[in-house]
C-alpha cells in the first residue's frame, strides 16, 4: 500500500518520522490484504493544545475510509486512528461478502418451473387424490402429505480478534459506550475500577445493551 506522510504546523523529527512510518506500515498490513495493492493511504499529523491528533484517510478504487486519532502521544493517536480505519474496512468487507452470497441463496429457494398440464387431466388428478377409490373388502383412508420448509440458510458469523474485543484498562460504563462509540465498535467487554466485568454491545435497532456478568 503507497502511504504518503504530511506534518501540519508542527515539526516532527527525522527519528520520530521514521519510527511512526515504521509503525505504520506494520499496522496497516492488515487493511492492505483486505484491499489490495491498489489502495493508497493519506496520513497527517497535526496538533491542537496539548493533544497529538493524527487524520488517516484510505483510498480505494470508489471507497473513502477517513479517521482521526487524538492522544496525548503521536504513536497512541496513529494507532486509534488507524483502528478506526480497520474497522470501517471490516464492515465494507462484511457487506461485499453478503452481497456476493445473495444470487446463490436466491438460487437455491427459487422454485424449477411447474409445467402446465390440461384442464381434464389436471381436474381428473385432483380427484384422484380427493376422493380415494374404494378396495375391495377393506376401506382405505385419505392420508395428508405434508411439505417440510426449507432449510434455513446459515449465515457465518463475524469472527472478531481478541484485542478488538476487550478493553485493555478498567472503564467506567460511561467511559466504556464513549469508546465503543469512538472506535465504531459493536461489542466490547471490559472491567470496571471495581472489578466487575460487563458486555457492551450493538443491537440492531442501534441502541447499545450492557450485559453485567456475575
Amino acid at each position: 500500500m503507497e502511504m504518503e506522510f504530511t506534518a501540519r504546523q508542527v515539526d516532527i523529527s527525522k527519528a520520530l518520522r521514521a519510527r511512526l512510518r515504521k509503525q505504520a506500515e506494520d499496522e496497516m498490513k492488515r487493511i492492505a490484504r483486505i484491499l489490495g495493492a491498489t489502495a493508497r493511504a493519506s496520513i497527517i499529523f497535526s496538533t491542537q493544545r496539548h493533544l497529538q491528533i493524527v487524520e488517516v484517510t484510505v483510498q480505494v478504487r470508489t471507497q473513502t475510509f477517513a479517521a482521526t486519532g487524538k492522544a496525548a502521544a503521536w504513536d497512541g493517536a496513529l494507532r486509534l486512528a488507524i483502528e478506526h480505519i480497520e474497522s470501517q474496512v471490516g464492515k465494507y468487507k462484511d457487506r461485499r461478502l453478503e452481497s456476493k452470497r445473495l444470487p446463490k441463496e436466491e438460487k437455491v429457494l427459487t422454485a424449477p418451473p411447474v409445467t402446465p398440464r390440461s384442464k381434464t387431466r389436471a381436474a381428473q388428478a385432483e380427484a384422484e387424490v380427493a376422493v380415494p377409490k374404494p378396495a375391495r373388502g377393506k376401506a382405505r383412508a385419505a392420508i395428508a402429505v405434508h411439505s417440510f420448509p426449507a432449510p434455513a440458510t446459515v449465515v457465518e458469523p463475524h469472527i472478531l480478534a481478541s484485542g478488538e474485543a476487550f478493553a485493555l484498562k478498567p472503564l467506567t460504563i460511561e467511559e466504556a459506550v464513549k469508546d465503543a462509540e469512538f472506535r465504531d465498535r459493536d461489542l466490547l467487554i471490559f472491567h470496571n475500577p471495581a472489578g466487575e466485568l460487563f458486555v457492551l454491545h450493538r443491537r440492531r435497532d442501534g441502541q447499545m445493551e450492557l450485559v453485567e456478568i456475575p
